[in-house]
Parts: C-alpha cells; sequence; structure tokens
C-alpha cells in the first residue's frame, strides 16, 4: 500500500478549507483516509497551517510521498528543512515553524499597462487609412476580374 500526504478538501462552497491526511494513494481526493496529520486555511489573511509535526514526520520515516502542492506548503512553513535535517542528524532545536504563510504579492493588470504606454487613438487613425486604401483597391480588382470574363464571351462568340 502506496501512502500519499495530501490535501482534503472542507468547508464550503466557495469558502475552502483543507486537511492534511496521510492517505492510501488509490482513494480519492475526498475519500477515505487513514490519519489527519494537520489544517490549513487558505481563506484567511495571511493563510494559517496547523501541522502536527510527529505524526508528519512518523509517515515521512514510513515512506509517505507527500503531493506537490503540500510539499510547497511544508517547504513555506520550514517543515521540509526541518525533516532534512532531521534525516542528516543534525540539531533541529532551534528551527520553529511558522503558522502563516507570506502573502504573494498581486501582479499588476495588463490594462494599468496599455494606459500607460499612450492613448489608444493613435493606433486607431493609423489603421482607418490602411483600411480606405484597401477599400479603393477593391473595386480596380473586381474590374480587372470582370473583363477577361466579357473577352471569353466574345471569343465564343466569333
Amino acid at each position: 500500500m502506496a501512502v500519499a500526504i495530501r490535501l482534503r478538501r472542507m468547508g464550503a462552497k466557495k469558502r475552502p478549507m483543507y486537511r492534511f491526511v496521510a492517505t492510501d494513494s488509490r482513494m480519492p481526493r475526498d475519500g477515505r483516509f487513514i490519519e489527519i496529520l494537520g489544517h490549513y486555511n487558505p481563506i484567511e489573511r495571511p493563510a494559517k497551517v496547523m501541522v502536527k509535526e510527529e505524526k508528519v514526520y512518523y509517515w515521512l520515516k514510513q515512506g509517505a510521498v507527500p503531493s506537490d502542492t503540500v510539499k510547497s506548503l511544508f517547504r513555506q512553513i520550514g517543515l521540509l528543512r526541518k525533516w532534512e535535517m532531521v534525516q542528516k542528524g543534525e540539531d533541529v532545536s532551534q528551527i520553529v515553524l511558522t503558522t502563516q504563510l507570506k502573502e504573494r504579492t498581486k501582479k499588476k493588470k495588463k490594462k494599468a499597462k496599455k494606459a500607460e504606454a499612450g492613448p489608444p487613438v493613435a493606433a486607431a487613425e493609423v489603421k482607418e487609412p490602411e483600411k480606405k486604401k484597401a477599400k479603393a483597391e477593391e473595386p480596380e480588382a473586381s474590374i480587372k476580374a470582370e473583363e477577361p470574363k466579357e473577352e471569353k464571351k466574345k471569343s465564343e462568340e466569333s
């Protein structure tokens, strides 16, 4: 039986809260699990994480594989670094895990960048003359296309 440490979704619609659980890797996301290892609440600002270290270390020793998301969260709170030090036999008494995650900075919207670049009116003015030129060229092309048809009819009549 392959054991995985993953997140189990809890909470109401549009208000997720997760549990860290040790589960059989064949089970579904919110299915049966072996043991609860902690909680993660992304809705709170800053997001809060509560982990039972001893239980996580026990399952990691047993060969449990954390999912990518769980691994990322463990790295952010310092649990993975502490686990690696425990494996090497180093002193971990000074390392304290954080319970709050750092807030990510929000990216600026693209609309704000376009407004800074300059007014879009100048671009629209450039496009209009090109359209007028294209329209002026189209009737000439249609006249040229009609001429060969008339010539064919005349040659057929003779």
